[in-house]
């Protein structure tokens, strides 16, 4: 795996423990014995706090990576282990309750936990806020637009209260505009809440736009082939590093498809 040390960071300095949010080791998985591996020796520790953007093509088990870190499967070698109480997972789709209002699919996650009703609805409007939708809370999800309804999605992650927070393609759906102010939001979110982020992409853009480290993963079978740490966003050549690095990466992911060809 190549590592590249970007110059770009402007998130606050966050601080490092001995353990690690999330940590695979030599992990691997296949579907059926004697199929093959959709995952092989994939070795990966991401720090508490960190922004971290999982790009790669579709196929070369992103979404599968993200399902043994939420615990959904269990990997057929090596080892999985997150930190605390696990992780909250966002899907590309809303998912939302029809028949429940903003307010009551952001409940819902508390509800199951066992949290008060008055506590639960104090914290599923805080969330909402936080989300820029307070004052949405009794709408209905028909009311609610494309971009309106991940924000609801999110806040539903977000009241599981879990150190990670673990994102597949979640604004891959939307349109470009919406798809930006999303950007945005979850960036504003993130340094506010102080979670750990693991965000998975198939667009290099959306990944150097958004992540503190970028990881390339190639296919057949799935693995960790790149890295990219990048640092100080604020300066005035960000914008032109950024569609450099994004170049960058875009080819090293076309190589790998050449490759795996």
């Amino acid at each position: 795996m190549t590592t590249t040390a970007a110059t770009l960071t402007d998130d606050p300095a966050r601080p490092r423990t001995s353990t690690p949010a999330v940590q695979l080791r030599q992990v691997g998985k296949r579907y059926t014995t004697g199929g093959p591996d959709v995952l092989q020796q994939v070795d990966l520790t991401i720090e508490p706090g960190e922004l971290v953007c999982v790009v790669g093509a579709s196929g070369c088990g992103k979404s599968t990576l993200l399902s043994l870190v939420a615990g959904l499967e269990e990997p057929t070698s090596g080892t999985v282990e997150v930190a605390g109480d696990g992780a909250a997972l966002m899907f590309q789709e809303p998912a939302l309750f029809p028949w429940l209002s903003a307010r009551g699919n952001v409940e819902l996650a508390m509800r199951l936990s066992g949290v008060g009703r008055r506590e639960r609805r104090d914290r599923a409007e805080e969330l909402l806020r936080l989300v820029h939708l307070g004052g949405s809370g009794d709408s209905g999800v028909h009311e609610l637009s494309g971009g309106m309804r991940q924000r609801v999605a999110l806040a539903r992650a977000l009241a599981q209260d879990r150190p990670v927070l673990l994102m597949d393609e979640p604004f891959a759906a939307l349109d470009a505009a919406t798809r930006d102010l999303l950007h945005d939001e979850l960036e504003r979110v993130w340094l506010s809440s102080g979670r750990t982020v693991v965000f998975v992409t198939h667009d290099v853009g959306e990944a150097v736009r958004l992540g503190r480290r970028v990881l390339l993963m190639a296919g057949r079978p799935g693995r960790v082939v790149g890295e990219w740490r990048i640092e100080d966003r604020r300066s005035a050549a960000s914008a032109t590093w950024g569609r450099r690095l994004t170049a960058e990466i875009t080819d090293r992911l076309r190589e790998e498809r050449h490759r795996a060809a």
